[in-house]
């Protein structure tokens, strides 16, 4: 994760195209250790690649990715031609009584008597 942040924040400084020697530098300006496989293979995997298509990508990939708390399961019947999924249902929360305040009628006597 270092080395992306390292390339993205060559990329937002004006650098284009960084190199393995730029991440280095990057890197151990703010005192990370630069590990030269990750960086020789982020740059592999993103030569000639557009990075905002490479994010939108991910963004895609990303959103498929189930997340969450693990409560509830969605179900979709699939028949609504292009309709929105059911949103779950959520759990039903108890309604706690509130407890009744002690009248001062039951003592037979008030605060100001």
């Amino acid at each position: 994760m270092k080395v992306v942040a390292a390339y993205m924040l060559c990329l937002l400084g004006g650098n284009s195209n960084p190199s393995a020697k730029d991440l280095t530098a990057v890197l151990s300006s703010v005192g990370a250790e630069a590990d030269n496989a990750k960086i020789s293979f982020l740059l592999k995997e993103l030569e000639g690649k557009d990075i905002l298509e490479v994010i939108a990508s991910g963004r895609e990939k990303f959103a498929s990715v189930p997340s969450g708390g693990g409560g509830g399961v969605v179900v979709s019947s699939g028949g609504g031609g292009g309709a929105a999924p059911a949103a779950a249902e959520a759990p039903k929360v108890e309604e706690k009584e509130e407890a009744k305040e002690e009248s001062d009628d039951d003592m037979g006597f008030g605060l100001f008597d």
